[in-house]
């Protein structure tokens, strides 16, 4: 056992398992390919890049994914406080300039005395550990085929997808109207109104549309929360407006009339000259993107930083292959953290990411550990991730669906959420001065 950590990967839940490992007082070698070998969806070589969305998704008191930043937040935990710090308005999201995001966590990942940040491509796993595989849904081809060789199966697999952001300068400001759904918060979303037969004509040319094809061997498996707009419209004619085009809440300012359809778009940087399309995610080929993206009104002359694209996301078997420390049972010194393990989400996965490293320290350290409770957000999680079953195990979201609590029973679901919300601050509370008393301590 090695008085050091590795870890592979400095994606949402490397960089996280890095900088709280290091915070204990546990060196890291933190290992990144990515200025030496280029994956499908990144951009740059820094840590932490968000490559879909720039949103880390609903910051609404006493909602499940709030709990479980308001835990991360308890820890210190980087991913949380840079998107803090550089959060751009998105109504009860916490959504974030993704640049400015991604730079401050490079910046005191590079910086911390206990982090060796290594620029190169992992192709073999260390022989000793402990060892945090952090290597995300595009894990490099070499690497790809030792760990199904160390776990003895073939990955799982969904499609993700990507949404498109446009110029803010080509937008036409006329034909669109600034307002967050039911007036919650500021006016944060731009929103550009469609009338019925403006819809329906939509919907016809987006399902005409070219789209990217699979491979001859691939099955399209796409992750529900994150479905292609077009796999969406297929459903029928209506779907979209009442999925991601709905118009509920949003009656335009200058009219006080609700639209048939709305398409929503979101600041991408805090310079707000730039946007995505909210929901728009999307495996349309790149001239079929921009013409159909053309047809919503006030994007007619929309010019384009970023088209939609999709790409193949990677899983294990998390049941049948982890403890609930996160460790491989055929071979403890190896963990796993991140959208790997069948997370689904930007949090989710930094999530993992503080809890492999705690798990990883403690083992260091000689101390004990044992997962947070089941009635936290944490604890919901690591829950489903390792006791799920096999057969059916598939990515998921936090959500109040995965806790269990005596307060479930209480039929009145505002009151229930924030039972639910209290009580896992409370538990996590208790869990975090238990880590104090060992491996906090011992830092």
């Amino acid at each position: 056992m090695n008085d050091f950590l590795t870890i592979i990967g400095a994606g949402l839940a490397g960089s996280e398992a890095a900088w709280q490992a290091a915070e204990r007082g546990v060196p890291v070698v933190l290992h990144e390919m990515r200025s030496v070998r280029r994956t499908a969806a990144h951009k740059t070589d820094g840590c932490a890049e968000l490559v879909c969305s720039n949103s880390l998704g609903n910051n609404l008191p006493h909602s499940a994914p709030y709990i479980l930043k308001e835990e991360l937040r308890s820890f210190n935990s980087i991913v949380i406080s840079s998107g803090d710090h550089n959060s751009v308005p998105a109504g009860s999201a916490l959504a974030v300039d993704r640049d400015l995001f991604s730079q401050e966590i490079t910046e005191k990942i590079s910086n911390h005395p206990l982090i060796t940040l290594k620029r190169q491509e992992i192709v073999e796993i260390p022989q000793s550990g402990p060892v945090i595989i952090a290597t995300g849904p595009l894990t490099s081809p070499k690497l790809s085929e030792e760990i199904s060789r160390l776990i003895g199966q073939e990955y799982l697999y969904f499609y993700d997808a990507l949404s498109p952001i446009v110029d803010a300068n080509s937008i036409d400001y006329d034909k669109a109207f600034f307002a967050s759904r039911y007036g919650k918060g500021d006016a944060d979303y731009l929103n550009c109104p469609m009338d019925e037969n403006q819809y329906y004509t939509f919907i016809k040319e987006l399902n005409a549309a070219e789209k990217v094809p699979m491979a001859s061997f691939e099955k399209p498996v796409y992750f529900e929360g994150c479905m292609p707009i077009e796999v969406l419209a297929e459903r029928g004619p209506k779907t979209l407006a009442f999925g991601p085009l709905k118009p509920v809440g949003l009656p335009d300012p200058l009219t006080g009339k609700i639209a048939f359809a709305v398409v929503q778009l979101r600041k991408e940087n805090k310079e707000s000259s730039a946007y995505n399309l909210v929901g728009f995610q999307t495996k349309l080929t790149y001239p079929e993107q921009k013409r159909i993206v053309r047809m919503i009104p006030g994007l007619e002359n929309a010019e384009f930083f970023r088209l939609g694209a999709i790409h193949r996301n990677t899983f294990i078997d998390t049941p049948s292959l982890l403890s609930n420390q996160l460790q491989l049972k055929s071979r403890p010194d190896i963990y796993f953290a991140g959208q790997i393990t069948g997370v689904e989400g930007y949090v989710e996965s930094a999530s993992m990411g503080l809890l492999a490293s705690l798990s990883a320290v403690a083992e260091i350290m000689g101390k004990d550990y044992m997962p947070p409770p089941r009635d936290t957000a944490l604890g919901a999680l690591i829950n489903y991730l390792t006791t799920s079953s096999s057969k059916n195990f598939q990515p998921m979201n936090i959500n109040f669906g995965l806790f269990w609590v005596q307060e479930m029973k209480i039929r009145d679901k505002k009151e229930r959420n924030q039972k639910i919300a209290v009580n896992a601050m409370d538990q996590i509370k208790k869990w975090r001065q238990g880590l104090k008393d060992s491996i906090d301590s011992a830092a």
